[in-house]
């Protein structure tokens, strides 16, 4: 950065990123010129677990987060002496499905907001699947009844919240996914705040129809939502709004994008078949089907991918979607303490050259794409006495790269467009052993750009190139400009596939775990109680670990 404070202090041109993640938030400047990164500031948010199987966040933190991000990300810009007036537009992108209810003339959130992989509705998903007429769901939505969407956790808050109940009957209640709780706040909030959402959140509500992009009137009677509390949907790219007050008082928000399409706008993926993987939270694989959706018949949903403008086209893709990739590190280290930090796993992982046979399959929200068990929990088979931590962390490692490789069978069936490559990004990929794991698995090239803020780089270019604003021309920057790094497959077929099959058993023994039965005879130890996913097969690791600890 400092390198190039000098060229930058003459850009006249400079887009803001609001990027809200699961687990932070940041705001990132670009310069629209090169769109170079010039500074950024990021903090990190906390997850609730008030109940096994629960994950909760404070709407009020998410919001303090994203503004003190803004005020220090101007303060460093006037401390290398670039004017933030440069800020010429705004885009918020956000994690997905993460649902929020708020008091429209109080502000105040009505309940915490329950994050995307919670699951806590199985039972709703179950009354749901069994009611009438709801075969017809996936096929107006694109998406199948599960724990993962909006409405089925909004239905919940309605059953079993009174105050989202009654604010409901005098017509005071908001629901949004993030994006909108955070431009509501924005942009005026209780003061004539913009209540709006983009075509890309609204398609993962299961509210919207997917061929339309409209809020759809059926779906709304089936999950029993009323209409007059969702937002306006938008185009990606247009001005939805000014900022009132604070240090970005009057700078236009102008783009708007779910994190997983974002980052695909980020990575270029403009024509259909270019694909992207992004490591986070979770893992999530989309693949551009252009003009028109593409239903899947092998466990991935139809979602839509981004309309840059609106007058532009809706462009669709297909998605296979991971509930558990990066927190599983955060769980090694937070609740087992097997590792100190996040970015030690990939030296621990790299102590052995395998995992001797362990495999891990993190389903601790159940399994997403492409099985959709809800009550599948998380397993580690294969130990023996000689496994120790190094081979967990690793099977941990291939556990994130054995989901991706079921995601790209399955996309390489349903889309039409088998993958060459894999473009990724995320925070994971700063691993290189988990690159190189995950180019071995799949059999082709994974490309990592060097630029790997795609996330907050693709509403940055939403922000820049609407209408009203237009200081990004995402039509001059081509595929050939970004440097990047390849992992070629270094393993024989062979290997590959015995390792793969060895997985699939494995995750054949984390399905169905929890089902009547195990609801009601398990004793929970209270120290579990806490953790996100419930039911463990837990005890050969646990005395593992006791016996690692004692045998010197």
């Amino acid at each position: 950065m400092e390198e190039s404070v000098g060229s930058l202090k003459k850009m006249a041109n400079l887009v803001g990123a609001v990027d809200n993640g699961t687990s932070s938030s940041r705001f990132l400047v670009f310069a629209s010129e090169t769109a170079e990164i010039v500074t950024y500031h990021q903090i990190e948010t906390n997850q609730l677990y008030p109940q096994s199987g629960w994950v909760e966040q404070d709407p009020f933190e998410i919001l303090a987060s994203v503004k003190i991000c803004i005020d220090k990300t101007v303060d460093k810009l006037r401390e290398f002496e670039i004017d933030p007036a440069n800020i010429k537009a705004i885009g918020v992108t956000n994690q997905r499905e993460t649902t929020i209810v708020w008091n429209k003339f109080t502000g105040k959130p009505l309940y915490n907001a329950i994050v995307w992989l919670d699951n806590r509705t199985v039972d709703t998903v179950e009354k749901l699947s069994s009611q009438r007429g709801s075969h017809y769901v996936k096929e107006k939505c694109g998406l199948p009844i599960t724990t993962y969407f909006s409405a089925v956790k909004l239905k919940w808050l309605i059953e079993n919240v009174p105050e989202v109940r009654e604010a409901i009957k005098n017509d005071e209640c908001l629901f949004g996914t993030v994006d909108s709780w955070i431009i509501w706040n924005l942009t005026g909030g209780v003061n004539n705040g913009i209540h709006v959402t983009d075509v890309t959140n609204a398609s993962r509500t299961m509210l919207m129809d997917i061929r339309t992009t409209k809020w759809d009137p059926w779906l709304c009677n089936f999950f029993q939502v009323p209409m007059s509390i969702l937002p306006t949907i938008r185009s990606s790219s247009e001005i939805l709004g000014y900022i009132v007050n604070g240090s970005l008082n009057g700078v236009p928000i102008s783009g708007c994008l779910g994190d997983q399409s974002s980052a695909l706008v980020g990575q270029l993926c403009f024509k259909p078949g270019y694909a992207k993987n992004t490591y986070g939270t979770g893992c999530f694989l989309l693949c551009n089907t252009g003009k028109v959706p593409v239903w899947s018949k092998h466990g991935l949903l139809t979602t839509v991918a981004y309309q840059l403008g609106k007058d532009q086209p809706v462009i669709y893709a297909l998605e296979g979607s991971i509930a558990i990739a990066g927190a599983l590190v955060r769980w090694l280290r937070d609740n087992l303490g097997i590792i100190s930090n996040s970015s030690y796993i990939e030296t621990l992982s790299s102590s052995v050259p395998t995992t001797d046979g362990v495999y891990f399959v993190p389903a601790f929200s159940g399994l997403y794409a492409p099985h959709w068990q809800s009550s599948a929990r998380g397993t580690i088979c294969g130990l023996t006495q000689f496994s120790n931590s190094a081979h967990v962390a690793r099977a941990a490692i291939e556990a994130v790269c054995f989901q991706t490789c079921e995601i790209a069978d399955a996309m390489n069936l349903d889309s039409g467009y088998p993958l060459e490559r894999l473009l990724v990004d995320g925070g994971m990929t700063s691993n290189s052993l988990l690159m190189q794991i995950q180019a071995d698995f799949l059999g082709i090239p994974v490309v990592l750009p060097s630029m790997s803020e795609t996330t907050a780089l693709g509403v940055a270019m939403a922000a820049g190139s609407a209408k009203g604003v237009e200081v990004w021309d995402i039509t001059s920057i081509t595929a050939s400009d970004v440097t990047t790094e390849i992992f070629l497959p270094s393993i024989p077929n062979e290997e590959r596939e015995l390792r793969y099959s060895c997985w699939k058993k494995a995750v054949q023994r984390s399905l169905n775990w929890e089902d009547g039965n195990t609801k009601t005879k398990v004793v929970r130890n209270p120290i579990l109680q806490s953790l996100p996913g419930g039911i463990f097969m837990f005890t050969s690791f646990a005395l593992l670990l006791i016996a690692e600890k004692f045998k010197d």
